[in-house]
């Protein structure tokens, strides 16, 4: 063979770079010469390769794996190397740390959970809250969500079978934010009850987690979309994605009065009281419209159904008249608005009712930008708000149900009561739960991929009749689909696509290919009780549905290791798991069965009379039930990390904190707003009273409510 001078420096990276981008299809004359490691000679002089190697910087957050600081890449590609599993003891092993020097000024939240999974395994920012060492040598996360435990718990010598659960001074503290209120506590096993010992096992610490909600207005957020739900990057945030269904997904269609408001549900947001939706009694014997009002001619609420010989096969409308209905007003007086425009839409798209209105006052404001309505609009309109009603009253019986956004505020304008509802502002609400309410311009964009509202801000203003038909074929879509369809939909994307669209390999767990970070997609699995793929899980790669504990620990391992055959789950299992134990929750009375809809809501199966009975007989027969379930629990917990490969992040988080006694008061509260909203009601004759004593206790309880805590550990 021939010796050859050695090239220069520059020279072997322009030759480095031509056999990369090159690779076999062009042949490359220049001889580059192959260093092989870090002794190699030096004398100038090395052994020239007849084949068109290359050589190629690894990226710096790479480990050095293969004994020196070059790749070696022969015919443009480069060789792979065996995917190594760094030991324990290994300086490249992963973890997770937390240091009193960590920026860390308040509680955790859930969505903190969720982005240290973010950062971990594809997009998301790097946390402040912790220290992630080689972040790319995590070959999987485990998440599971525990609802039942709380901080309480973990304190050497407490009573289980006395414990009903944290005082609000224990939960929560006064004053200024104090460190010792949001730092994690170190977990000694020798400080923990025996049957919590195996957390001080698997975790350094406890976690305080600061559960979603909003301390103004009283209300605890679902965790859930808390942890499944990402915000979009800035690179896809300039507008509203569609929404997309799941693979695999299958439409139920459902009628229509599936989706009409409960008489609970009216109430409690402010709709008008009709005398139909109250319960037989002097109240409805002696119910009278407030002046100006009228209602519909509706003696009962059983008038509205339709025996099921008169309804059509496969009818989604179920035998009844469907209207969408949309008001525009103007401003007559100081926060008074007045009807100033009526639309009407049929099921079939045609317009019934279509009017301006004059109002019985002056409008001092047109608010035009908003209601499309001018002066010379109104000038030469003679209707009245008394004519309308009697047209409305004519259209409208006990068949008749009215759609529309908001519906409240076009009723209350237009001084009518109606007792069946379909409001799109219900059926579709904001993920952060009320006040807050989606606009319709969010939903047509999102659900339909439509716009509208285009002159809203100018002087065309918003079209009533354009409102009305949106409502119309969102409430379509959704019978269309079935009542699991963008259930789980808010103002992000979800959790198990973010994973998969922009989930990150390294060269230490996907090979040289991967090197300086690849965007591959990460696979993922829900494990939860019900109908996993009629909730939020329906994104992963594979839903696994169970009906007890036991199944959610076999299927969390199942997805960790795979299928042997990997026809449905491949060998080596997927790379993300989220998974809810729900055992806990229902013994301590925090799972409220009432709010169930039905099995495919991807909750638990409501209990039988069988099941009800039997776990009656076990909390009798039992010393401690609680104490029994939680040593379950741990054991549960600890076979899964001893199962788990090395190099996984392990997250437990309960979501919540007790929510019993926020509920308790919230159901109050709801009670006493549909006593004191009833026409004709007196205050002191309530069933119950709401005073600011009882909004203080609200505000107590839903901050024990809202104190949850989490466990973060590498195996």
């Amino acid at each position: 063979m021939s010796r050859k001078k050695n090239k220069s420096k520059g020279q072997r990276g322009v030759a480095a770079a031509l056999a990369t981008f090159q690779g076999d299809s062009m042949a490359i004359d220049t001889e580059v010469t192959s260093i092989q490691n870090s002794t190699a000679p030096t004398d100038g002089a090395l052994t020239s390769s007849t084949s068109s190697a290359s050589l190629k910087r690894p990226c710096p957050e790479d480990d050095n794996q293969d004994g020196g600081d070059w790749q070696t890449i022969e015919n443009g590609r480069p060789v792979k190397k065996l995917k190594k599993i760094p030991g324990q003891e290994s300086k490249r092993y992963p973890g997770i740390h937390f240091s009193t020097q960590a920026r860390l000024f308040s509680k955790i939240n859930v969505s903190s959970l969720r982005d240290l999974i973010l950062y971990i395994f594809a997009d998301g920012p790097a946390p402040q809250w912790v220290s992630v060492k080689h972040r790319p040598e995590f070959r999987k996360i485990v998440a599971i969500m525990v609802p039942g435990l709380d901080e309480a718990m973990f304190k050497k010598g407490l009573d289980f079978s006395a414990y009903t659960g944290p005082t609000p001074d224990q939960a929560i503290s006064g004053g200024a934010p104090d460190p010792d209120e949001y730092y994690p506590r170190e977990l000694k096993k020798e400080l923990l009850p025996e049957v919590l010992q195996p957390f001080a096992d698997m975790f350094p610490h406890l976690w305080p987690v600061k559960a979603p909600g909003d301390d103004k207005y009283g209300k605890l957020h679902s965790p859930m979309p808390a942890m499944l739900t990402a915000p979009l990057p800035k690179s896809k945030g300039t507008g509203v994605q569609p929404v997309s269904e799941p693979h695999g997904w299958k439409n139920q269609r459902t009628r229509i009065t599936e989706f009409l408001a409960s008489n609970e549900e009216l109430m409690e947001h402010g709709f008008p009281v009709h005398p139909a939706m109250l319960n037989p009694g002097e109240k409805r014997d002696n119910f009278k419209d407030p002046e100006g009002w009228v209602h519909t001619r509706v003696e009962n609420l059983a008038d509205g159904k339709v025996p099921e010989g008169e309804v059509q096969q496969g009818s989604v409308t179920a035998g009844r008249e469907v209207y969408a209905l949309d008001c525009e007003m103007c401003m007559t007086g100081e926060a008074e608005y007045s009807l100033t425009r009526i639309s009407l839409v049929s099921w079939d798209g045609t317009v019934v009712l279509d009017e301006l209105v004059k109002p019985d006052k002056p409008i001092i404001d047109y608010v035009t930008r908003f209601s499309g309505i001018t002066k010379e609009m109104i000038d030469p309109v003679n209707t009245t708000l008394k004519d309308i009603q009697a047209r409305l009253l004519e259209i409208l019986g006990p068949r008749s149900v009215l759609l529309g956004h908001s519906l409240d505020s076009d009723l209350k304008a237009l001084k009518l009561a109606h007792p069946f509802i379909v409001d799109t502002s219900l059926l579709f609400p904001h993920p952060r739960g009320l006040p807050l309410k989606q606009s319709l311009k969010y939903l047509a964009q999102k659900f339909l991929n439509r716009e509208v509202q285009k002159g809203g801000g100018t002087n065309a203003g918003h079209d009533s009749i354009e409102d009305a038909k949106t409502c119309l074929d969102l409430v379509k879509k959704k019978c269309e689909k079935g009542k699991a369809w963008a259930a789980g939909e808010s103002q992000g994307e979800n959790l198990f696509k973010r994973l998969a669209r922009a989930g990150t390999a390294y060269r230490s767990t996907a090979g040289p290919e991967a090197t300086g970070g690849a965007p591959v997609g990460k696979s993922s699995a829900a494990v939860d009780w019900g109908d996993v793929s009629r909730s939020a899980g329906n994104a992963a790669t594979v839903t696994i549905s169970c009906k007890s504990d036991a199944e959610v620990e076999a299927g969390i391992l199942r997805a960790v290791k795979g299928d042997p055959d990997g026809l449905e789950i491949p060998g080596g299992g997927v790379d993300f798991v989220w998974a809810r134990m729900r055992e806990l929750e229902a013994l301590r009375g925090w799972w409220n069965r009432n709010k169930l809809v039905s099995e495919d809501a991807g909750g638990p199966p409501a209990l039988t009379d069988g099941d009800k009975k039997g776990e009656e007989e076990e909390i009798e027969d039992a010393v401690s039930p609680l104490e029994t379930c939680l040593k379950t629990l741990g054991e549960r917990l600890k076979r899964i990390y001893d199962n788990l490969p090395p190099c996984t992040a392990f997250i437990v988080y309960t979501g919540t904190g007790d929510p019993r006694e926020m509920s308790r008061l919230q159901a109050m509260q709801a009670q006493f707003k549909k006593e004191y909203n009833t026409p004709g009601s007196k205050w002191d004759q309530l069933s119950v009273q709401w005073t600011d004593r009882e909004d203080q206790a609200l505000r107590r309880a839903l901050k024990v409510a809202r104190s949850g805590i989490g466990f973060i550990g590498v195996k």
